[in-house]
């Protein structure tokens, strides 16, 4: 094995996030989280959903580096996410949906801020994410971990997974794990 970074990114509904990084190559883990709150402890899931806690749904990719780039992971992320509305995705509104990555070094912050002035070409309002120093991970309930993979008749999944994972196949197919569904 070689040399594993991680990540911790936050696009709105973390269930669509993860979604979508599982199925990059080079990806060895993507687990459901919060972070970047200000209430002390581990927060829950009710508690993030109410906004007051100032966390984020994130996930944290854990990714092999020489197979995935941090620009390749982060490209991927501005096109299978809005960045451009803030504290919002869809229906999902609160700052607990916010874009943001959070980096764990000024190295981090540089290839972000990069990627982003990159990508702004693609949007026509200004990109909003977030750019966070590395905050405390707290890891989601189980319930919540490979969402999408065990719910996809759900709902939710269909309507709003589903066209992410279009996304991705759409524009990144050399990127994809060539068992992914």
């Amino acid at each position: 094995m070689g040399l594993e970074k991680q990540i911790i990114i936050g696009g709105g509904c973390f269930w669509c996030v993860e979604a979508v990084m599982q199925r990059l190559k080079g990806v060895v883990s993507v687990l459901p989280g919060y972070s970047g709150g200000q209430v002390p402890g581990r927060p829950t899931y009710r508690e993030i959903c109410s906004g007051r806690t100032g966390h984020a749904e994130v996930v944290a990719v854990r990714y092999q580096a020489e197979q995935l780039s941090l620009e390749q992971v982060l490209k991927v992320f501005f096109s299978t996410h809005n960045p451009t509305t803030l504290n919002r995705q869809g229906a999902d509104v609160g700052t607990q949906y916010r874009s943001v990555i959070f980096y764990e070094n000024e190295e981090e912050k540089q290839i972000a801020s990069r990627v982003i002035e990159e990508m702004q070409a693609y949007f026509s309002d200004p990109i909003v994410t977030t750019l966070e120093a590395s905050a405390p991970f707290y890891e989601a309930e189980m319930e919540h971990h490979n969402y999408y993979d065990n719910h996809r008749s759900q709902g939710y999944c269909q309507v709003v997974i589903d066209p992410k994972i279009a996304l991705l196949k759409a524009g990144f197919r050399s990127l994809l794990k060539e068992t992914s569904p």
